[in-house]
């Protein structure tokens, strides 16, 4: 119903513009002319001016009507794929580039001929120049909110650490719950690398309690773990530690939480979660994740260099064996079955890194090596190491 009574509004739109069209055509005739047509003629000519045009315009109302429903889903589908911090800024760029062109048209409109075009074409331009800014420059747009104090609200609203700083501007971190059980923060803190306050939102420490009082013994534990990390962090690392009480209502998972707090704060999550890690940074969130920074400190390994390894299983390939470093990287030592529980000396022949971690394929050093093993060989290894 909706789709014809549509149509029949285009059809009318399409007649009126005919007849407008048509009358102004009589009139500059009559004007440059002299002569009009006789009255009947021209009541007849707008007449079928008038029905052509509502019929063109009927027919080809279909067409137009899918045509803006098409391109209103589209524009639709790509605002939904936009982060909101996107939208807003991008907005808010659309807005003061429509303002500019407004103020620069009006000083031109009383020009000849181009002046009602400029403001116009001003417009298009400043307004598209305004939203590629604000959506490129996002970060430092809503870096400008962070210097507006918020009025009213409560308390928890307004998040100050360190002596009344914003958190962002202050260094702070904010501890996600796998960090905190993970333990190696404690590590890491102590060796100083990290300064500034590390907060600990209180939903953050009720996951921790809900932990530690499951009913599951793995569970347990590692909850235990994360209280004692957090009280040996707080007595023993010189760090400051701010427990924050606050909690976001409408949101029922601490990873959602976690991300609205970061942005509240400006402040980097401090974490090892992989999924966490994406959701923050499509946010963008500023993520630290551990993981990454113990890929990073791992010592490069180049082929030919010379280590002492104890072979401790099987590889994959027939006559492997497989070695540790004190970091986890594993070794594959062509040839090592036979030096299995022994401590022995190894060539590094490969180094090959992927998205996991890294591995290390070597020989043993010496006369050990056998006389007709090739390089083809190791490189079955690798993949199937791989599997």
């Amino acid at each position: 119903m909706l789709y014809r009574v549509v149509r029949v509004a285009i059809a009318l739109a399409a007649g009126g513009g005919g007849f407008y069209a048509t009358q102004l055509v009589l009139a500059v005739w009559q004007q440059n002319w002299g002569t009009s047509p006789l009255p009947g003629l021209k009541l007849t000519l707008l007449g079928l001016v008038t029905l052509m045009a509502a019929f063109i315009g009927y027919v080809l109302s279909g067409r137009l009507i899918d045509f803006v429903t098409q391109s209103t889903r589209w524009l639709e589908g790509r605002l939904q794929r936009l982060p909101a911090q996107d939208i807003v800024s991008g907005s808010l760029g659309l807005i003061f580039g429509l303002i500019i062109a407004n103020l620069l048209g009006a000083s031109f409109f009383h020009l000849p001929f181009v002046g009602p075009y400029i403001p116009m074409a001003g417009s298009l331009f400043l307004g598209y120049l305004g939203w590629s800014l604000g959506t490129k420059r996002k970060d430092e747009v809503w870096g400008l909110f962070n210097l507006i104090p918020r009025l009213g609200g409560r308390e928890r609203d307004r998040i100050k650490v360190e002596g009344g700083k914003e958190g962002g501007r202050s260094g702070a971190k904010i501890l996600d719950t796998s960090v905190i059980i993970d333990g190696r923060i404690a590590d890491i803190l102590k060796s100083g690398f990290l300064e500034g306050t590390m907060i600990i939102p209180s939903f953050v420490l009720e996951e921790l309690r809900h932990i530690a009082d499951s009913s599951d013994l793995l569970k347990r534990n590692r909850g235990r773990r994360g209280l004692d990390i957090l009280n040996k962090i707080r007595k023993e690392m010189g760090v400051s530690v701010k427990v924050l009480e606050v909690d976001f209502d409408d949101l029922s998972e601490v990873d959602s939480k976690l991300v609205r707090l970061a942005q509240k704060l400006g402040a980097p999550i401090l974490t090892n979660d992989f999924n966490l890690n994406k959701v923050a940074e499509l946010q963008g969130v500023r993520v630290l994740n551990i993981n990454e920074l113990a890929n990073a400190v791992k010592p490069v390994v180049l082929p030919g260099e010379e280590m002492t390894v104890q072979v401790i299983k099987d590889g994959k390939e027939i006559g492997q064996g497989v070695a540790y470093l004190d970091d986890g990287t594993m070794i594959v030592v062509e040839n090592g079955r036979r030096y299995i529980g022994q401590t022995i000396a190894v060539v590094v022949t490969s180094v090959l890194q992927t998205a996991a971690g890294r591995m290390i394929f070597a020989r043993p050093k010496g006369p050990e090596r056998k006389a007709g093993s090739n390089h083809q060989t190791l490189e079955r290894g690798e993949y199937q190491c791989l599997s």
